[in-house]
């Protein structure tokens, strides 16, 4: 497979992990309430720790997919015809 094919897997796997991520550790429970504010919103949604988890995880998904792809277990050209 071309590097194109396999940054744009990584990057479809990183965005699901992401989606999936986000939710995760969020406190919606706020000290001051701002007029206008979504009352749901949290305060601190911890971005930078869910980027690093995100980036972590998928990198393990992304190496274990290439190495079955490379050793020719997951083939998918045989799987699409």
């Amino acid at each position: 497979m071309s590097y194109t094919g396999l940054a744009i897997i990584y990057i479809i796997i990183w965005w699901i992990i992401f989606f999936a991520i986000l939710p995760i550790d969020v406190n919606r429970e706020k000290a001051v309430k701002i007029d206008g504010e979504d009352p749901g919103s949290p305060e601190n949604p911890k971005m930078l720790k869910k980027f690093i988890y995100c980036t972590g995880i998928t990198t393990i998904i992304f190496i274990i997919i290439y190495l079955l792809m490379k050793f020719e277990y997951l083939n998918l050209r045989n799987m699409i015809s």
